[in-house]
C-alpha cells in the first residue's frame, strides 16, 4: 500500500497548525515586550508624580496585552509558555503601584483581566516599589506619608506570606514575597531612624 499521499497530507496539516502557533507566538512575544516596556515607563512616571502619563502608559500596555491575548485564542499550549504571564505581572505591578501612590482603590485581578499568580507577584513588586516613594518622602520630611506607605507595604506582605501553595501554581510567589520582606525590613529601619531623629530634634528645640 502506497501511503505517500496520506503521509504528505498529515505533514501539510501539521505544518499549517504549527505555522498558526508560530504566528501566535511571535505576535505574543512582540506585544508582551511592548507591554512590559510601557508598564516600566508607567511606574517611572508614577514615581515622578506624573499620574496622567502613568495612566496613559497603562492604557497602552493594556492594548498590547489584549493583542497578545487575542492572538493566543485556541493555542493554550503557546499561551502558558509565553511572555504573556510576565506582561500580566508587570501590568498588575504598574496598576497597583499607581493606585498605592495616588491613594486610589486598587484594581482586582478580575478587573485587570490577569491571572491570579501574575496579580499576586505584581502586588509584591508594587509594594517593593513603594520603598522609592518612602525614601523621597523622608528626604522631604514627610514622615506621616512615609508611615502610610510603609503600612501598605506591611499589609501586602502580611497577606502574601499566607499564600502557601506550590510555585507551579503561584509563579514563584514565595521568592517574590521573600524579596519584599527584605525590602520591607530595610525600609522599616529607614523610617524608624527618621522618626527617632525627628523626635530628637523636637526634644532639643523644646529645650531651647
Amino acid at each position: 500500500m502506497d501511503r505517500g499521499s496520506e503521509v504528505a497530507a498529515a505533514g501539510d496539516a501539521a505544518r499549517e497548525i504549527l505555522e498558526e502557533k508560530h504566528r501566535a507566538r511571535e505576535i505574543t512575544f512582540a506585544a508582551s515586550r511592548r507591554a512590559i516596556r510601557a508598564c516600566a515607563s508607567s511606574i517611572r512616571a508614577a514615581h515622578r508624580g506624573e499620574l496622567a502619563a502613568a495612566r496613559a502608559l497603562i492604557a497602552e500596555a493594556a492594548a498590547y496585552i489584549s493583542e497578545a491575548d487575542v492572538s493566543l485564542d485556541g493555542h493554550p499550549d503557546v499561551r502558558y509558555g509565553s511572555l504573556l504571564r510576565d506582561a500580566q505581572k508587570e501590568f498588575a505591578e504598574a496598576n497597583l503601584t499607581l493606585a498605592y501612590i495616588a491613594g486610589e482603590r486598587a484594581p482586582t485581578a478580575d478587573q485587570l483581566h490577569v491571572e491570579t499568580a501574575s496579580y499576586l507577584n505584581g502586588m509584591a513588586e508594587a509594594a517593593s516599589e513603594l520603598r522609592r516613594q518612602i525614601l523621597d518622602c523622608l528626604r522631604r520630611d514627610e514622615l506621616e506619608r512615609s508611615e502610610e506607605l510603609l503600612a501598605t507595604m506591611d499589609q501586602v506582605y502580611s497577606v502574601l506570606v499566607t499564600v502557601d501553595y506550590p510555585d507551579g501554581l503561584t509563579g514563584g510567589l514565595r521568592r517574590t514575597t521573600d524579596a519584599l520582606r527584605a525590602v520591607l525590613e530595610r525600609t522599616r529601619g529607614d523610617v524608624t531612624n527618621a522618626l527617632v531623629a525627628a523626635r530628637l530634634r523636637q526634644s532639643i528645640e523644646g529645650q531651647r
